[in-house]
């Protein structure tokens, strides 16, 4: 009782839920560097040091940047106040600024009083780059703050409440490079919008409402994004020779009907046109109908005799043409594109290849006689969710470098070939047709090293149905009640390093595995194995996944492979009796 006494005045004396104890600094400084982010702040410090070149202040409540809390900018080159309640800007703080190259004035309050602040951004004589984004501008707004910014370079103006681009509105600023108007609600643009701006190399114009684009005429742009508008045309400018430096061009998720028209975009290496209404490839037999206004009609109707060629798209390399309506896949279309290396047509309604020429086409044939087949370039090519039933023989001959291909989700029978001795595949009538239609041989193909035929309804694999393909992943997964004979992988013994056989509801009888001397990840989920296959333990597994199965027991310890790393048991009725195959 004594002791407590003793101790009752300093107890008195201590402040209340820690009230005078030191806190931490809202900020965080080096010699050049402050960042204040998330500190709370509803102004702008004032006890900075002199010689900082960078000062982060995003995500706080400050309302306007004042002169007078500004002594200390001189050496300043990078300002951030992203995120914050930022209403005013005033001329006289600006003008304390005069190395400053990059604002960051995202997320703010800067449609009010945009007269005041427009003109305090006359100050920004060496800006570099601005970030407006978020600001709820409309297009006069946007036009009145980049006045007279001539060293801009880049220029962010997404997610404001923009409708159009008038003619001229870049004019004051000639060097961009980099500009961003996505996330906004731009219908039209004018003739003249983009005149000004030789310097431009890239340009997101995603997430608007733009319905047609004509008369293409920015020949420096090396990326344009225009995705997620509602387009039913593009078509460049024609002038003769005259060639586009453009490099890659997103036109996806819009409404486009037909391929689209460029004639001196010869530079494009990467065409994006996936999420549109393009039925066919073949040229058209008749005009489409737009809802278009009447000039862009009509230039459209005079240009439509080469409407849908890639001709000129030597340097494509990679073509998104994925959800699309395709019904037919015409190879002779591909032979425009010899620097093809990756094709993507899955999610369209394609139900046949074909090699035929196109109609016109001058490469297509002569009176001599047949052409010869052209063969294509492509190393991956993704056929996942069509209606294909069968691919002819001479699919993968004209595909002699292809090494990767999705034909997951279609209805593809592999057939049987038949081994000779010395390992070789017999003529053309070793070929077995699968029960109940055409089969698709998917043996000899010398380069292909990855195979997906997920969800194809194969009922059963035949012997050798992939001898001599050296295949280093195969995803044979939901095929339901799957039988896997032992020598349907016979021929892959020492290419394969990924099998999956994920939900095929295969029970021990239907389920057999050769010696897979490179096989490193097996994937048996999802079936009704009571007993694992046998041949495991010559494989060098590292990941083995035998979840959602019907094991009471993982077997005898000698048989597991030494080299497992990954093992997933869940969902199995195992007993705490039938782990002692762990202690291998």
């Amino acid at each position: 009782a004594w002791l407590l006494l003793g101790l009752l005045p300093a107890l008195l004396r201590a402040p209340c839920s820690g009230e005078g104890r030191p806190k931490a600094p809202p900020c965080r400084q080096s010699p050049a560097r402050v960042s204040c982010r998330g500190a709370g702040l509803r102004e702008i410090p004032e006890e900075l040091g002199r010689g900082v070149a960078r000062l982060e202040l995003s995500n706080n409540s400050i309302r306007s940047l004042p002169e007078s809390r500004a002594p200390w900018t001189a050496q300043l080159e990078h300002l951030d106040l992203r995120s914050n309640r930022l209403e005013a800007v005033s001329e006289a703080a600006l003008a304390r600024l005069p190395r400053l190259r990059s604002l960051l004035l995202g997320s703010n309050r800067l449609d009010r009083n945009y007269l005041a602040n427009g003109r305090a951004f006359r100050q920004l004589r060496n800006i570099e780059v601005l970030d407006l984004s978020r600001n709820n501008l409309e297009s006069h707004m946007a036009g009145w703050y980049v006045r007279n910014l001539s060293t801009l370079r880049r220029l962010d103006l997404s997610g404001n409440s923009m409708t159009g681009l008038p003619a001229g509105v870049f004019r004051s600023a000639p060097a961009l490079r980099e500009l961003d108007l996505s996330n906004n609600y731009i219908m039209r643009i004018a003739a003249g919008a983009f005149e000004a701006l030789r310097e431009l190399r890239a340009l997101n114009l995603a997430l608007n409402s733009l319905r047609c684009v004509s008369g293409f005429t920015l020949r420096g742009l090396r990326v344009l994004n225009l995705s997620r508008n509602a387009l039913e045309l593009f078509a460049a400018e024609r002038g003769g020779e005259r060639r586009y430096g453009l490099r890659v061009l997103d036109l996806s998720h819009n409404r486009l009907l037909l391929f689209p028209e460029l004639p001196g975009a010869r530079d494009l290496t990467h065409l994006n046109l996936s999420g549109n209404a393009i039925a066919s490839l073949l040229p058209a037999s008749r005009r489409p109908e737009f809802a278009l206004p009447y000039g862009e009609a009509e230039r459209f109707n005079n240009n439509n005799g080469s409407l849908g060629s890639a001709a000129h798209l030597s340097r494509v390399a990679d073509l998104d043409l994925s959800n699309n309506r395709l019904h037919q896949l015409p190879f002779a279309f591909f032979h425009r594109l010899p620097s093809l290396r990756r094709l993507d047509v899955s999610r369209n309604c394609l139900q046949e290849v074909t090699k035929e020429p196109l109609a016109g086409d001058a490469e297509g044939g002569s009176s001599l006689g047949a052409p010869e087949p052209v063969l294509l370039s492509v190393r991956s090519l993704d056929l996942h969710s069509n209606s294909m039933r069968s691919l002819p023989r001479w699919f993968f001959d004209l595909l002699p470098r292809l090494e990767s291909i999705d034909l997951g989700s279609n209805s593809l029978q592999p057939c049987e070939s038949r081994e000779t001795g010395k390992g070789e595949i017999s003529g053309g009538a070793s070929r077995a047709a699968a029960p109940g239609g055409t089969c698709t041989a998917f043996y000899n193909i010398p380069v292909l090293k990855h195979l997906s035929l997920h969800n194809n309804n194969i009922a059963r694999l035949y012997p050798y149905a992939f001898n001599q393909t050296p295949l280093v992943s195969l995803d044979l997964s939901d095929n339901k009640d799957l039988f896997l004979p032992k020598e349907a992988l016979q021929g892959l013994e020492f290419s394969l390093q990924n099998l999956s056989l994920r939900g095929n509801r295969m029970r021990d009888s239907r389920a057999e595995l050769p010696c897979l001397r490179a096989l490193k990840a097996l994937d048996l989920s999802s079936n009704n194995l009571s007993l694992l296959p046998a041949g495991l333990s010559c494989s060098p597994l590292e990941s083995l996944d035998i979840r959602r199965n019907s094991l009471a027991s993982l077997g005898e310890p000698a048989r597991w492979p030494r080299g497992l790393r990954l093992v997933a048991v869940a969902g199995n009725p195992l007993g705490c009796c039938a782990l002692d195959a762990l202690d291998a």
